[in-house]
């Protein structure tokens, strides 16, 4: 069985893609909380990715890095500190945890990356400002490991619209800021955690390789 980690798997998407791969892989979520699932296949650690050691492992084929932020102000309400703190969750934490792991990553079967983007790196939105730039920096980085690890490592990215987590709460905190949301959009409705994480499980897979 392979194995795949997940960082920032107690919530949010990266809970969609835990609950969906423990069937198929041995899971590993590394997030400060603990997921509200107990299964065979699954194994957790607590840890502050930013702050603390990370855990070691011979061989891993997969690696799906989760934790994200949704910090919507004005350019004039944001503070320095508030692009410093974007930037460390959204960038920061992804490198630290590629190097740890790229060793063990190289040793695995067709072993793949993932990262979050969002839909605000390319679409230009208001009050993003923060956002999109940790998120731009970190398309960067996923197109320039995809040359540099390739052949051996895939990396990608997934660049979501609003999906419905508790990051999105205050967006879409009421009926109305709901209707809204869905308006904006083509197919009329915005995403649930499941939806985007079936393309993660659909990027480490061997369909995709």
């Amino acid at each position: 069985m392979k194995t795949i980690v997940i960082v920032g798997g107690s919530k949010g998407i990266g809970n969609g893609v835990l609950v969906q791969q423990l069937e198929n892989y041995k899971v590993i979520n590394i997030s400060r909380t603990a997921p509200d699932i107990t299964h065979s296949n699954l194994i957790h650690f607590s840890v502050d990715v930013l702050r603390d050691a990370l855990p070691e492992f011979e061989s891993i084929d997969a690696l799906v890095y989760c934790p994200g932020s949704i910090n919507l102000k004005p350019i004039l309400g944001l503070s320095l500190d508030d692009f410093r703190k974007d930037f460390e969750i959204n960038v920061m934490g992804a490198v630290k945890v590629i190097q740890h792991y790229l060793p063990a990553l190289k040793k695995g079967e067709n072993p793949s990356i993932v990262l979050f983007s969002t839909v605000a790196a390319k679409l230009g939105m208001p009050f993003h400002s923060s956002i999109a730039a940790s998120k731009a920096a970190v398309e960067g980085l996923v197109k320039s490991l995809g040359a540099e690890l390739a052949p051996l490592i895939r990396i990608n990215d997934i660049a979501p619209t609003i999906t419905e987590t508790s990051l999105s709460g205050s967006i879409l905190r009421n009926d109305r800021m709901k209707e809204n949301m869905i308006e904006r959009h083509p197919l009329k409705n915005y995403l649930k955690p499941a939806e985007v994480a079936r393309m993660a499980g659909y990027l480490i897979s061997e369909d995709a390789a």
